[in-house]
């Protein structure tokens, strides 16, 4: 399956989504790719956007390999693959580095993507995780786990293509997965888009998430700067 776009691919999955009827639906994206997506499920929904930050640990000296990921919460959720680091002959006292680093990095993206805005709360709550695709599935699965903590009713897992190893083994993280492609021959989630382009990055990811929360926000014109941004302080 070929998707114009990650707003084709939102669209498309809010399809799916709307047929299981949740009941009191969050939105929950993962930027940056995820907040396109995310964003017109939570139109087609009328639900709420928020995000779950997530940042790759990888390995020491081979940045590209995950050897787990770190999920924004409180405190921050971690996940380690121990089958990297057994290959890589390290040990989690070898990550602190790493994870010091990511942890600092989450804080500063909360913060550039949201500023002092509290999160939007999940307890009892249909949580709906998007991300734009999964290929390792090491981040989402940290974001699930961070979600899960926060007490929602059920989560569900939905994006529009994965890989299907990844796939089947992040199911049992969440209560529902909805993934509209798992194709035996999974190679990048960019592949899979006509234009994947470059997704929104702060400020435009805040102006994504504001202008799709679907709920009355007062004066929002007077709230946006002239960088784009909207000054969320005075929100």
């Amino acid at each position: 399956m070929l998707f114009t776009d990650r707003t084709d691919a939102g669209q498309r999955l809010a399809e799916r989504l709307a047929a299981l009827h949740l009941p009191n639906p969050v939105v929950l994206a993962l930027p940056r790719g995820g907040v396109p997506v995310a964003a017109e499920v939570a139109r087609v929904l009328g639900a709420p956007l928020d995000l779950v930050i997530v940042r790759k640990l990888g390995l020491p000296g081979h940045d590209e390999l995950a050897a787990g990921a770190l999920a924004d919460a409180d405190p921050p959720v971690r996940v380690l693959n121990k089958v990297v680091l057994r290959l890589a002959g390290l040990d989690e006292a070898a990550l602190a580095p790493v994870i010091a680093r990511e942890t600092a990095e989450l804080a500063r993206r909360r913060a550039a993507y949201l500023g002092a805005r509290p999160r939007v709360p999940l307890t009892g709550r249909s949580a709906i995780v998007v991300d734009d695709g999964i290929a390792t599935g090491a981040t989402m699965r940290a974001a699930l786990r961070a979600v899960r903590r926060a007490g929602p009713r059920l989560i569900v897992l939905a994006v529009p293509v994965a890989a299907p190893d990844a796939l089947a083994d992040l199911a049992p993280e969440a209560d529902h997965v909805v993934c509209l492609a798992a194709p035996d021959l999974f190679v990048a989630v960019g592949m899979h888009y006509t234009d994947a382009g470059r997704p929104p990055t702060p400020p435009s990811s805040r102006l994504w998430l504001w202008r799709n929360r679907l709920r009355p926000i007062p004066d929002l014109n007077r709230q946006v700067r002239k960088d784009g941004a909207i000054d969320l302080a005075r929100v």
